[in-house]
């Protein structure tokens, strides 16, 4: 007998628990997270840790923006369960990030790369085909580009800002030393004051940088200048003290890497760096953001492609470590060049061996700043079918510059500004109360994107006025809600039009009328007093008007169909009436808040299908309804 009851035990909770949890998913669905997570959490503590309430109870704490509590529940999760979806881990890694955990999110990083989920988020997936398609498109990318007033016929490229000082490479100097290879001008360095206003910017005239000191009759360029503005860092041909070039065994003649310091506004002192050699280039200088770490390319011997990425320790006196190659996830078998670390350490550079729409492509990578091994090709319109390179970006304002060598250009090579803007339109809307139209005050309005994410909340006002500002070519969920009032949502899916305005008016149905509280009726199977799912969906909104007003106090009454004797037409209503009473004392609301609960048969039906009388299951189960009177509030 002891292991009956106790079997029976078990069969019953799971059996609440299953029914809890498709309620929970019921509010979920409609983006109810604070009353799906009361669901869940309350099937959880009866015992069900399935994988479904564990990932739920995350995914509704994640998509409210509760970074803590959500990874609680997926890190349960995951614990708990090896066939995890990468959905999950994936989530637990943004939570682990936010949190600033981010050995765990590297950790957890790296599982989910050996995994090689189909999700495209964690690998590139697909025939290469559309995935050249995908990069070449400009389609949802909101970038203005713009080719600069400082470029020449020549090849002018690179581009380093300080101050007000922008400073780029040049082959424009026609009356300096010709480079036998192209019988072009060595490259030389040049600077410019220039001012940017919105997206207009003016350059005041370039000239040669500090002619005696820096440029030589070789190549000059790429600049590196640090935070304080006192020592450049500049790529160079191999010259001897005379200026002269120095060539290995073979007659080439290798880049290297000088540095230069700020004298009463000269750059003096110029020395090279001891990551230098005479038979193999090291060019390309860029600086970390905290001027520590100096990147830079190289083709030395023992490195992975034909030229490499580097990272060098810069120390206190000045002197150098030892260079480090930035390994497999960063440098191919090909060319990685031009390196640039933005201030919010993500790493940008030219490569022609990742997957790439034509020649050298932009990439960025978190590699820096969390370990995360993904290279992204930034596609048009950045890259093109020709080279594109020396990347550089301001971080804060979105804009930038970018040397290209692409069609309709003023020479052999350009540079490009560009500046990264956010499509955007408006969705406006009142919240009405849908039997007196009149706006509600106080009413809270959600905004929720397509993955049931809340972004945004308001309140409205006396108007019952909202607002939500909406990025083009994506899908809204509007959600209003008030107490005593039903939910109301509208969907908006957005076009490519900056600007556009949506009108999204959401209109509330009040839930007390009169002496009840209204809800849409609560139907019954035939035959059966058992309270289903949509049921339990409409009895939770009396749920939370007994719990806005603690004072209430409700009768129940419960109606058949005239299917069935009168005599056990009321005891089935009667039934019907205290499985609904029942619900409500589950749901925490104290039993002498509802007087009484009692069933009338078939002595009250709404419409005209009485005994005799030929009705569609339809009509009838019109008939099997409750209704809730308040007799104190």
């Amino acid at each position: 007998m002891k292991f009956n009851t106790i079997l029976f035990i078990a069969i019953l909770s799971v059996s609440v628990s299953f029914g809890q949890k498709r309620l929970a998913d019921k509010f979920f669905k409609n983006y109810a997270y604070i009353k799906a997570t009361e669901l869940y959490q309350k099937a959880y503590d009866k015992g069900d840790d399935s994988k479904h309430v564990l990932t739920r109870l995350g995914d509704c704490y994640y998509n409210n923006s509760n970074v803590s509590e959500a990874a609680k529940w997926y890190n349960l999760a995951l614990e708990k369960y090896g066939d995890i979806e990468s959905e999950y881990i994936y989530k637990f890694i943004q939570t682990q990030r936010s949190l600033g955990k981010f050995d765990e999110a590297s950790r957890w990083l790296q599982i989910l790369n050996k995994r090689q989920s189909s999700d495209s988020r964690f690998y590139v997936s697909g025939d290469k085909l559309t995935i050249y398609n995908e990069l070449s498109s400009t389609d949802e990318i909101y970038v203005i580009v713009k080719n600069l007033s400082i470029n020449s016929e020549y090849s002018d490229f690179g581009s380093t800002i300080y101050d007000n000082t922008f400073y780029f490479a040049s082959t424009r100097n026609q009356e300096g030393k010709k480079y036998k290879w192209n019988d072009q001008p060595f490259l030389d360095l040049y600077e410019t004051t220039f001012t940017q206003k919105d997206s207009l910017i003016t350059f005041s005239g370039a000239k040669l940088l500090n002619a005696s000191n820096i440029n030589s009759d070789l190549h000059e360029a790429s600049i590196a200048i640090t935070n304080d503005g006192t020592t450049m860092y500049f790529t160079r041909d191999n010259v001897n003290k005379k200026n002269r070039a120095n060539y290995d065994k073979e007659g080439t003649n290798h880049l290297k890497i000088y540095r230069a310091t700020k004298v009463n506004g000269s750059w003096e002192n110029i020395e090279e760096l001891s990551i230098n050699d005479d038979v193999f280039s090291t060019g390309h200088p860029a600086l970390s953001p905290d001027n520590k770490n100096l990147y830079f390319v190289s083709d030395r011997e023992g490195g992975i492609g034909a030229t490499d990425i580097y990272v060098v320790t810069i120390n206190e006196d000045g002197s150098l470590g030892e260079p480090e190659n930035l390994g497999a996830d960063i440098n191919t078998e090909g060319r990685e060049m031009f390196p640039f670390v933005a201030k919010d350490s993500t790493l940008y550079f030219s490569s022609d061996g990742h997957l790439n729409i034509g020649l050298l492509d932009i990439f960025k990578s978190n590699y820096l700043k969390t370990g995360e091994t993904e290279v992204i090709n930034l596609g048009a319109p950045y890259n093109s079918g020709k080279d594109d390179f020396a990347f550089f970006i301001n971080s804060d304002s979105r804009k930038g510059f970018f040397s290209s060598n692409r069609e309709d250009g003023k020479g052999d090579d350009d540079i490009y500004s560009f500046e990264q803007y956010t499509c955007t339109q408006m969705i406006i809307g009142v919240v009405y109360n849908d039997e007196t139209l009149s706006p509600i005050e106080g009413a809270v309005v959600q905004k929720i994107d397509a993955t049931g994410k809340v972004l945004e909340e308001q309140t409205t006002d006396a108007s019952g006025s909202y607002s939500f500002t909406i990025d083009c070519d994506e899908e809204y969920t509007i959600l209003g809600r008030k107490e005593d009032y039903k939910d109301d949502t509208k969907v908006i899916a957005t076009n490519a039009d900056p600007d556009r305005e949506y009108q999204a008016d959401l209109h509330l149905i009040p839930l007390i009328k009169n002496d009840q509280i209204v809800i849409n009726p609560i139907f019954f199977d035939f035959d059966k007093w058992n309270i289903r799912t949509d049921a339990q969906y409409e009895l939770e909104n009396i749920v939370d008007v007994l719990r806005e007003h603690p004072k209430m106090v409700i009768k129940i009454e419960s109606h058949t169909d005239s299917r069935g004797s009168n005599r056990y037409n009321r005891k089935l209503s009667d039934r019907r009436a205290k499985s609904t009473r029942d619900y409500l004392l589950s749901r925490g609301i104290a039993p002498e808040r509802i007087e009484s609960a009692i069933g009338y048969g078939e002595n009250q039906l709404i419409n005209e299908c009485e005994d005799g009388i030929r009705c569609s299951e339809e009509k009838h189960q019109e008939n099997r309804r409750s209704y809730f009177y308040i007799l104190k509030y």
